[in-house]
């Protein structure tokens, strides 16, 4: 994807000149012969870089004036300010304020094209940074973890999708890693390099949601807020919880994903915009369009391709590996020693509901993370766990128990064998081989023993295929 340059020239030949050489390797350009013709394609769409000279005839603004209004806006977008009439005392200005670098007229094609390549490369740097910062602060890495036919089948999903434009939709329940699986959209596809800007749509406020979407400007002052299109142009804007948008919102985001263009909150002009658009909602979306709460049209155009993420009931397989992940990721985040996870932790973990999911998870490991004693060369034991999956598993066991006292030897032999071995089916999906080998049996035998107990012969073979 070529970047765009705008250069700022009163004379003719010198822009001419530039567009040539800037053409060559690579460059898109847009031409403006004075300050006007600047702030009018700067705020219809920011480049990546702007060359501006700095004494103009027939401008309103000379190129100081434009770097201090370009700076106002676009705080990072690099500015080169070129001149054949310079002094040092000039130069110092433009970088004192917020110049990338001074080059005099007439000046040399090699040097020129180096430092319009370094200046690129840092602003590149630059989003790069916020970027990683941005993950860090949430605490999130893009990756997602499990080995579930489910797992599987949702990266295989994001493997083809990423590389192309279209709009996804990932619907799934609260906590179960949408923003997540977004991020890796991203980051496997062609604006990896780009922002990925969140517009969490329940805590955009309901006066100015509009402002914050699209962005805000005084004509008279030249002023402006930078919205959220504007902050993904070229990159990717996530919405999380899309149906907490006002109606009206949501009409005009219509129009802005069919034309790729919108007009600022006061503004005159069209702005355009190159934005991949993912989107996301733990609702039922049928149930939302029926109630008159997500527009029916929107719905079309975000979920060109739609993204399901399980809950974490639905792929208990993962549980333990989900657990020893964030072990050793929370450990190294807040600064402590990872802790060992014993077997009866997992199996506790495997048979509660999780109704906050990963996310709860995550708050559970970093719990026993911060509650561990200092000795970690232990395993942690079920009491460290929170009261309700300690109850849960606890409930279970009571009531097995008094059931199986109610029974002869031989009948509770069965009984137990029978709960034991539905119990691990449940625990690793029904996967046999992975199964045999946890409980210590050869498949064949353990084929044989759920035979002779009638346990579950229709997840054994879904279970074989994975």
């Amino acid at each position: 994807m070529a970047d765009d340059i705008l250069i700022v020239d009163d004379e003719k030949d010198i822009r001419s000149l530039l567009c040539l050489m800037l053409e060559d390797e690579g460059y898109n350009t847009i031409e403006a012969a004075n300050a006007d013709d600047a702030r009018t394609a700067l705020l219809a769409q920011p480049p990546k870089l702007a060359i501006l000279d700095i004494w103009m005839r027939e401008s309103d603004m000379d190129g100081i004036e434009l770097l201090e209004w370009v700076k106002s806006i676009y705080p990072g977008l690099p500015v080169l300010m070129i001149s054949g009439h310079g002094t040092i005392e000039t130069a110092v200005q433009a970088i004192r304020l917020g110049a990338y670098d001074f080059i005099e007229k007439p000046f040399k094609e090699a040097r020129l094209l180096m430092t319009v390549e370094r200046a690129l490369d840092n602003a590149r740097l630059a989003r790069e940074n916020t970027e990683l910062r941005a993950r860090v602060n949430a605490g999130e890495k893009p990756e997602l973890v499990g080995n579930s036919v489910l797992m599987r089948g949702i990266r295989q999903s994001i493997e083809k999708v990423a590389p192309t434009a279209s709009r996804v939709l990932i619907n799934g329940p609260s906590g179960s890693g949408k923003e997540l699986a977004a991020r890796v959209i991203h980051n496997q596809s062609d604006r990896a390099n780009e922002l990925f800007v969140v517009a969490n749509c329940a805590r955009l406020s309901s006066d100015r949601v509009d402002a914050e979407l699209f962005g805000a400007e005084s004509l008279q002052s030249h002023r402006r807020v930078v919205g959220l299109f504007e902050q993904a142009h070229r990159g990717t804007l996530y919405f999380d919880e899309i149906c907490d948008l006002p109606l009206e919102t949501q009409r005009k985001i219509v129009r802005a994903v069919n034309e790729q263009r919108f007009r600022r909150v006061g503004g005159n002009s069209e702005v355009a915009v190159d934005v991949r658009m993912i989107s996301a909602s733990s609702r039922d979306l049928p149930v939302e369009i029926s109630e008159g709460r997500l527009r029916e049209d929107l719905y079309y155009r975000l979920g060109v391709v739609p993204l399901s993420m399980p809950s974490l009931a639905d792929r208990r397989e993962d549980i333990p590996l989900l657990a020893k992940y964030f072990t050793n990721r929370i450990a190294k985040m807040i600064g402590v020693k990872p802790i060992q996870l014993s077997e009866e932790i997992f199996a506790a973990m495997q048979g509660y509901d999780w109704p906050g999911n990963v996310r709860q998870m995550h708050n559970v490991i970093e719990t026993l993370l911060i509650m561990a004693p200092d000795d970690r060369s232990k395993s942690v034991g079920l009491d460290l766990l929170p009261a309700e999956i300690q109850n849960m598993s606890r409930h279970s066991a009571r009531s097995d128990m008094e059931q199986l006292l109610a029974l002869p030897l031989r009948g509770a032999r069965e009984e137990f064998e029978r709960e034991y071995l539905e119990t691990q089916l449940h625990r690793f999906n029904g996967n046999i081989s992975r199964m045999a080998a946890f409980i210590g049996m050869e498949r064949s035998a353990l084929h044989r023993k759920m035979k002779s107990l009638g346990i579950g012969t229709d997840l054994q073979e879904e279970g074989n295929k994975t």
